[in-house]
């Protein structure tokens, strides 16, 4: 069996997550995880040597000089290539997470499932939601829930808070392009286009009955003149 990555300490996470170049974009995008960004910022920004940065991000040196090496190849090929840059996903944590969430402790046979959150509905727009109420299932039945404010975390941000609560699945109403491609990056499973209340969602989720719509994008993101949402079965029939 492979060790479990470790988790890296991040100190704070980036005010923009996304820098796309003025002209001239490649179609293909580079990602860059947070743990990487974390490595630029100590030992190129701050000036922090190696070893430094290590102490910093609770990792030995061979795996900072690693997450380094591979950040400065892909910011390379961003600036010469003019791909656009996207700062998403990473096994982090931040300093203040675990103080600011009290959630349990995932077990190794839960399914933590979270729901974009406004008065018990699905909020419709993932980047502006201010709540995530966030389920615990195991065994096909909900053993916790607990609600989560986002304190005014936003767009690409949001993903990276939902991969450090351990989070295995999405159900949103709309989401644009770039927080999609965030979660893929996570390794969240995003199901969108859901409308309604919460619970019933993922009531729904867990007896494989949810419609949502695979081909999802935001209302703010995407003006299509008379778009509606299709529906598809989440063909999911059980939780581990």
């Amino acid at each position: 069996m492979s060790r479990p990555c470790k988790c890296r300490l991040v100190s704070t996470l980036p005010d923009n997550y996304i820098f796309t170049p003025s002209e001239g974009e490649n179609s293909c995008c580079i990602i860059l995880s947070l743990d990487e960004y974390e490595t630029i910022k100590l030992m190129d920004y701050e000036g922090l040597d190696q070893e430094e940065c290590a102490k910093r991000m609770l990792l030995s040196r061979s795996s900072v000089q690693a997450i380094y090496t591979s950040a400065r190849k892909k910011l390379s090929t961003a600036i010469v290539e003019a791909r656009k840059l996207v700062i998403s996903g990473g096994n982090i944590t931040t300093l203040d997470q675990t103080k600011k969430y009290e959630l349990k402790a995932k077990g190794e046979n839960t399914m933590r499932i979270a729901v974009t959150y406004e008065d018990g509905q699905i909020f419709q727009h993932f980047g502006h939601t201010e709540n995530f109420k966030v389920y615990d299932v195991v065994d096909n039945k909900i053993v916790d829930s607990k609600v989560i404010n986002t304190n005014g975390t936003g767009h690409g941000a949001l993903a990276t808070l939902l991969n450090g609560l351990d989070v295995d699945v999405l159900i949103c109403g709309g989401i644009g392009g770039g927080a999609q491609m965030a979660l893929s990056e996570a390794g969240i499973k995003l199901y969108g286009g859901v409308f309604g209340d919460a619970d019933s969602a993922v009531e729904a989720f867990i007896n494989g009955e949810l419609e949502y719509n695979p081909n999802v994008m935001c209302s703010h993101h995407h003006h299509e003149e008379g778009h509606s949402c299709g529906s598809h079965s989440c063909g999911h029939h059980s939780c581990h």
